[in-house]
């Protein structure tokens, strides 16, 4: 699957994004429309207050056999009330792989960035 909704994909499968940060009149639309029509996370409160760069995605999926056209989205993020803290799943041992386990937790000769 390609995302947590469960669509499928094949090895056609071609994606782009585009990143860019977006001036507050220009994301106020969709900063109420998002909170409207989507999923909020209690724990991850957006700050109210904050009028400056807000960071947009753009993304268009092609995959000619899943789907009979390709599909654009935009997603407008907000910024965040609190900071967030560092989660590397490797190196996050509490969260994924039990507190201070080290058991199963993957390695790489190099790194892949």
């Amino acid at each position: 699957m390609i995302d947590m909704y469960g669509t499928p994909y094949t090895a056609a499968l071609h994606v782009v994004e585009r990143y860019r940060l977006i001036d507050y009149d220009d994301a106020k639309a969709a900063i109420a429309r998002n909170s409207k029509e989507n999923i909020r996370i209690d724990e991850v409160a957006s700050d109210p207050t904050y009028s400056g760069k807000h960071l947009q995605l753009q993304f268009k999926v092609e995959d000619e056999g899943v789907f009979t056209t390709p599909w654009f989205a935009t997603i407008t993020y907000e910024r965040a009330a609190d900071a967030w803290a560092e989660n590397v799943c490797a190196e996050n041992l509490f969260e994924f792989y039990g507190q201070g386990s080290d058991g199963g937790v993957p390695t790489a000769d190099k790194s892949d960035f």
